[in-house]
């Protein structure tokens, strides 16, 4: 027992380190987001399509890479993948010009696509139910810390180094960690339930079964609108740091690195003992959990942005709040769709589930910020008596004034999160109900 407890969190270390580096990769752009911008003259529109784009291809390949996880080996899977957006993250400090970087980060996607629904599954299937919100805190652990990384690590070597060595360092650590999840020992589907069920599933289309649940539904809601806000944030904080409150890039990366990822970090521990101990006493224990928490969050997110240029401190304290109360969804949420989606169907349920949250919310976090970045920048300026043609560049104190306005969209739909998150708490016992007869009566019928 013991050694196969050892086995267990072996490979959720692991995971944690790959998630970590998924994450790292992938908020490179938005750590060096001005170094590139301002070479390249872009705009705050081209800067989003870039982590648009991203999120699209990713949640278009996740549907299929999740079925696969279902199907096949999923160390194996993580293992190619893993290999695929490390190299291609180094590829990208190669690109000399907006659209080879633009390919590239498409690539570094498709390789990223693999993780989640490979890892949840294989998670769901090496920890018990009433330990789940703690094995998913700490896989999803991999986000803040990952973020922190990036942005801190990124934002110092773009400092001094250039933007390119960012991508250059990020490439390396990836390899290895390829190497160590093929290490992973590949549980039986089924193998952590009270009831061993194996590979048993209902009859029908996988996709059908997944979305047939009214929790899901709540749940992918819950998902677009909560990535909608974390894509924002993630991809404009260094940015609206620099031009906002006139810091450099390297500092901007550090203060991004603790508001969001070492603070953050606290919120998905948090998050899975709160939602673990909730569940031995509420059914609905984890969704409320993240309910209550997400709805903290939005005064915290209005009182960060209503500070002046320049009040830093104040800046951080309300932005660490509200990111701390943001990261409690990780580690309640995802493990929900574990007590509600039977072991053979998880890898499936996540995949749907990325792919509507990417679709609906991460993909238009960035570029629909971005847009109202450069709309409200175009009327600052109208309205200081400054004439702008369709096509000029818009001058840097207008822009920090637009971005500033657009990031109030966060605090706005962290309210209407809330409420769904709320409304899911009210659906989550009764198709946790029907997944627990199923499964008994699946196990019976496996022994007869």
């Amino acid at each position: 027992m013991n050694q196969e407890r050892g086995k267990a969190l072996f490979a959720l270390w692991v995971l944690f380190g790959i998630n970590a580096m998924n994450f790292f990769d992938r908020q490179i752009p938005s750590a060096v987001t001005e170094p590139i911008r301002k070479e390249w003259a872009l705009s705050d529109t081209q800067v989003g399509l870039l982590g648009t784009a991203f999120t699209l291809i990713y949640a278009a390949v996740g549907v299929p890479l999740g079925r696969l996880a279902d199907l096949w080996n999923r160390k194996y899977l993580l293992a190619i993948g893993l290999s695929l957006w490390s190299v291609l993250t180094y590829a990208s400090g190669l690109c000399r010009g907006y659209w080879p970087l633009f390919g590239a980060r498409l690539g570094v996607g498709v390789g990223e696509a693999a993780c989640a629904p490979a890892s949840s599954s294989l998670i769901g299937d090496l920890f018990r139910p009433h330990e789940r919100s703690r094995a998913i805190s700490i896989f999803m652990l991999g986000l803040p810390v990952g973020l922190a990384l990036s942005y801190i690590v990124s934002g110092t070597i773009a400092q001094h180094y250039g933007w390119r060595y960012a991508f250059y360092v990020a490439g390396v650590p990836g390899l290895a960690l390829a190497g160590l999840a093929l290490l992973i020992r590949e549980p039986r589907r089924g193998s952590s339930e009270i009831k061993n069920i194996g590979t048993a599933r209902r009859p029908g289309s996988p996709y059908r079964l997944v979305l047939g649940i009214p929790t899901m539904w709540w749940i992918i809601a819950s998902g677009a609108l909560h990535n909608f806000n974390m894509y924002a944030v993630g991809s404009f904080l260094p940015a609206f740091l620099s031009r906002y409150h006139h810091v450099s890039l390297q500092t901007a990366g550090f203060i991004s690195g603790i508001v969001i990822g070492s603070v953050g970090a606290g919120g998905m521990l948090l998050g899975g003992w709160l939602g673990d101990w909730m569940m031995l006493r509420r059914e609905s224990g984890r969704m409320l959990v993240a309910s209550w928490a997400l709805l903290l969050s939005v005064p915290m997110s209005f009182l960060a942005l209503m500070q002046p240029s320049g009040a830093l401190t104040q800046f951080m304290l309300f932005q660490a709040a509200a990111s701390m109360m943001m990261y409690v969804y990780y580690a309640t949420v995802y493990s929900t769709v574990q007590d509600i989606v039977e072991p053979a169907l998880r890898g499936t349920a996540m995949a749907l589930y990325f792919f509507a949250m990417y679709v609906l919310g991460a993909s238009l976090g960035p570029i629909g910020t971005g847009w109202v970045s450069d709309l409200m920048a175009r009327r600052a300026a109208a309205a200081a008596g400054v004439t702008l043609l369709e096509a000029s560049p818009i001058p840097e104190q207008f822009k920090a004034v637009g971005l500033h306005q657009a990031m109030y969209m966060v605090p706005l739909l962290g309210i209407a999160l809330a409420l769904v998150l709320f409304a899911g708490s009210v659906t989550v016992r009764r198709d946790m109900k029907k997944l627990q007869d199923w499964m008994r009566q699946a196990s019976a019928g496996e022994q007869n």
